[in-house]
């Protein structure tokens, strides 16, 4: 089983109409993705709410995941905080609860300097349970360039990173500077953040996608991810032109609105998000909807697969 390779879910977390988590649709979302064969999962991430979670909810949605996935996918849990003791102890929750891996966010809003940056995750690491950075400066207000990519790839149990910055000449750039045969790098696997930077980001020598699309299409993002880790471009691009305008439909607002109205529309368990989201615009679930409509998902409700 290879950690951070593939395609790997960020999965939403449902909730019912009076804003508590569905855990029953949770678990049948896993089953779901799992019975498609997705490569990996990713709950409690950001679009997985975790900003309206508390700690007891996200301590049974990592229970549920447990239960349903380990063994059988790398499960690769949120434990990011800007706070690098909540960090460390949302790690060690991950590690002692069975997690596979954490995922740790870049420190947001108080927009640590390199030191802090350099500490924090290295005391995250400390926890013993393999890290993914999850670098977004887009949520975060703190870009981590390709230079202190590669000294954090240096830490022990630092060993691989989420690249969100939809920027494809930093990806490039990460990939080169963390993986240049110098006898002395380990291999640093970088996955794309952003669905519609996935093939372009394998090109350049990335290991796949932590998705939000493969949340309603896990086959499909999985197929294209496949194609293009085997070198097959012809393949893979039309899977990726195929997914394309879903993919821009799913960011037409804040993630995770419209993948979970998407979800909801095909009869996924999804419901609302809690506030500050609030629920998709009328005119976008036009779009979306439409969008949706011509890939022709065939899913039954209740987070049964075709």
């Amino acid at each position: 089983m290879d950690l951070f390779r593939g395609a790997m879910t960020a999965l939403i977390t449902p909730m019912k109409d009076n804003g508590d988590v569905d855990y029953d649709g949770f678990r049948n979302l896993i089953r779901f993705q799992l019975s498609e064969g997705i490569d990996g999962l990713v709950p409690i991430g950001t679009t997985g709410e975790t900003p309206t979670l508390d700690e007891a909810e996200e301590e049974v949605l990592i229970k549920i995941a447990v239960e349903e996935a380990k063994g059988k996918v790398p499960l690769i849990v949120g434990a990011g905080s800007n706070s690098t003791r909540h960090a460390v102890q949302y790690t060690r929750r991950a590690k002692d609860l069975g997690a596979d891996a954490a995922l740790i966010v870049t420190p947001y809003y108080n927009k640590p300097n390199d030191s802090g940056l350099m500490r924090h995750f290295e005391e995250v690491a400390a926890v013993g349970l393999p890290v993914v950075v999850y670098n977004i400066a887009g949520r975060t207000g703190r870009n981590i360039p390709a230079a202190m990519m590669a000294r954090l790839a240096q830490i022990p149990n630092i060993c691989a990173v989420k690249e969100a910055s939809g920027d494809i000449n930093q990806m490039g750039d990460i990939i080169a500077a963390v993986n240049a045969p110098d006898g002395g790098k380990k291999t640093f696997p970088v996955l794309s953040g952003d669905d519609a930077l996935t093939l372009p980001l394998i090109a350049l020598g990335g290991a796949g996608v932590i998705s939000v699309v493969s949340n309603l299409f896990p086959a499909m993002v999985k197929k294209m991810t496949a194609f293009a880790l085997e070198g097959n471009f012809t393949q893979a691009r039309s899977l990726h032109y195929q997914l394309l305008p879903f993919t821009k439909a799913a960011f037409i607002e804040t993630n995770p609105v419209p993948i979970k109205r998407a979800m909801a529309l095909a009869g996924l368990p999804a419901g609302p998000t809690r506030l500050p989201l609030g629920a998709l615009a009328p005119e976008n679930e036009k779009i979306l909807a439409a969008c949706l409509a011509k890939l022709k998902p065939d899913y039954r409700a209740g987070g049964t697969s075709k």
